[in-house]
């Protein structure tokens, strides 16, 4: 059984619809209490860095998350769900994170980027650079598609995926049971559904 955090903020329609593909049982929750009774979580996502906390700290859900974290369980995070993973984030301000790994979430340096072949927020289709995990089971360098304008800063022995738009950022993370993704697997077709069927067999 696998829980799809409901905070108010993610695209949950399509992650429930994508694990329906993999003929996976998935429940939308969103009351705190009951996420212990799962085993995998979903953290999906999209929307602003600190509403996110905000809410999560509302309801008690950002404590329940962490406890899950400890539990051993699978979990995984999804573009804005990936972020809050981490100690902090500087979208419209700083805002603390669930600091379930280190590491913190910072904006596209377009001082680095050829901005005429480059526009933020990177959205589309791009690949990304896996280490051998078992994430990306029967992939090889996917496509996926993104739509982010802030990424992940973190310590290589976390990154398990790197993607290129003007330059190298972490787009793929593992830290033991917790699992972060900048791209949106429910809306990428056969890649990302392989990696949600991949998720729910670790």
């Amino acid at each position: 059984m696998i829980a799809i955090i409901d905070y108010n903020m993610g695209n949950l329609a399509s992650v429930y619809n994508a694990c329906s593909l993999i003929d996976q049982k998935a429940t939308i929750v969103s009351d705190p209490d009951q996420i212990k009774n799962f085993n995998r979580v979903i953290l999906p996502g999209v929307g602003a860095f600190g509403d996110a906390m905000e809410h999560l700290k509302a309801t008690g859900m950002d404590q329940a998350i962490q406890e899950y974290a400890k539990s051993g369980k699978p979990m995984i995070g999804i573009c804005l769900g990936m972020q809050l993973l981490f100690n902090s984030s500087e979208e419209f301000g700083t805002h603390e994170g669930l600091s379930l790994i280190d590491g913190n979430v910072v904006a596209f340096d377009k001082s680095r980027m050829d901005m005429d072949n480059h526009k933020v927020p990177h959205m589309g289709w791009n690949r990304i650079i896996n280490k051998e995990n078992k994430l990306f089971e029967g992939l090889h360098n996917p496509y996926l598609y993104f739509v982010h304008s802030y990424h992940v800063v973190t310590q290589e022995r976390y990154t398990i995926g790197t993607t290129h738009y003007g330059y190298d950022f972490v787009s793929a993370v593992q830290k033991e049971n917790i699992y972060g993704f900048q791209p949106h697997p429910e809306k990428s077709h056969d890649n990302g559904i392989q990696i949600l069927k991949n998720f729910t067999n670790i």
